[in-house]
């Protein structure tokens, strides 16, 4: 009986065709077609993902929660930093590979060939590595990664196949900052540029990491709130101008993702009705500290 290989939808060999060259180490199309019959599937299972935040990544979580019979016993991980042109082209293909003839598809590969970005020469950023089954004292697979490289994309490899329940990448986000101009206001403290809490006086409402995060805050649990200062005077009163006096005050060390010209401060108090900061000051610093973090924002 003849066989013939083929993969497991042709929507999967139309993506391969425009992938392996956007990045051909994330994703090799291993894909023969010959006469027959019978199909069977050769390779792995993979997927590719392009990061919610482009930046270094410093550990994996693969959680095998629930599967237990049919967990993916081994993984991989490659990666690639793809140019901002490049991945919104990759996004509009996706969406019209199904209309699309693989003659199409071979014209596109030609002008997505120059200028990709970077992709490493091995590209794996985690060997093939097993797995633990999903039991509840077993489920959880971290990985810790030592790269100073900026990333966007990364593919997940699953041999040969098998159940992941979550796939986490813990890392600190980087922008592209050759992208900006000279002139223009950028947040330099937010989380996707770059920005890292690197310390606080107290954190028992909530984490002033969250104060750089996207958008508003949810609720107040979604900002920073300390706890009462237990040193606070019975009877708290204040001086001429208004400044309440208490001892001492909180704080919060932040490294700037960029260092930069400082022209706005923001300080949104959303959902703090009663238990807003009245009071605030901002110091700024640049680091003198030979560690590779730059500027420091310390308030």
């Amino acid at each position: 009986m003849d066989v013939k290989c083929r993969s497991r939808a042709a929507a999967d060999l139309r993506t391969a065709i425009v992938l392996s060259e956007c990045d051909k180490l994330l994703h090799q199309a291993l894909f023969t077609a010959c006469n027959g019959i019978t199909y069977i599937y050769l390779g792995h299972d993979w997927c590719i993902i392009q990061l919610g935040v482009p930046g270094v990544i410093h550990g994996f979580h693969v959680d095998t929660h629930f599967f237990t019979g049919n967990y993916a016993p081994r993984i991989s991980v490659q990666v690639a930093c793809l140019q901002d042109f490049i991945i919104f082209a990759l996004n509009k293909l996706y969406h019209c590979l199904q209309e699309r003839t693989e003659l199409d598809l071979l014209q596109m590969r030609k002008i997505l060939k120059p200028s990709i970005g970077y992709i490493p020469k091995n590209g794996n950023l985690l060997k093939m590595t097993e797995l633990k089954p999903g039991y509840a004292d077993s489920c959880h697979n971290f990985f810790h990664i030592s790269s100073k490289q900026r990333w966007t994309h990364i593919r997940l490899n699953i041999y040969p196949d098998g159940g992941i329940a979550r796939f986490k990448v813990y890392g600190i986000g980087q922008r592209d900052w050759s992208l900006c101009g000279p002139n223009d206001v950028e947040d330099l403290l937010s989380m996707t540029n770059g920005s890292v809490c690197l310390g606080y006086s107290d954190a028992h409402y909530g984490h002033p990491r969250h104060l750089i995060g996207l958008g508003r805050a949810a609720d107040m649990g979604d900002g920073w709130e300390t706890a009462r200062r237990l040193d606070r005077p019975p009877v708290i009163k204040a001086d001429e101008n208004g400044i309440l006096q208490v001892l001492g005050n909180e704080w919060t060390v932040f490294r700037l993702g960029h260092p930069g010209l400082i022209t706005h401060i923001e300080i949104d108090t959303n959902h703090f009705k009663d238990s807003g900061t009245l009071i605030f000051k901002v110091k700024c610093e640049v680091s003198t500290i030979n560690d590779g973090l730059g500027s420091r924002v310390i308030c």
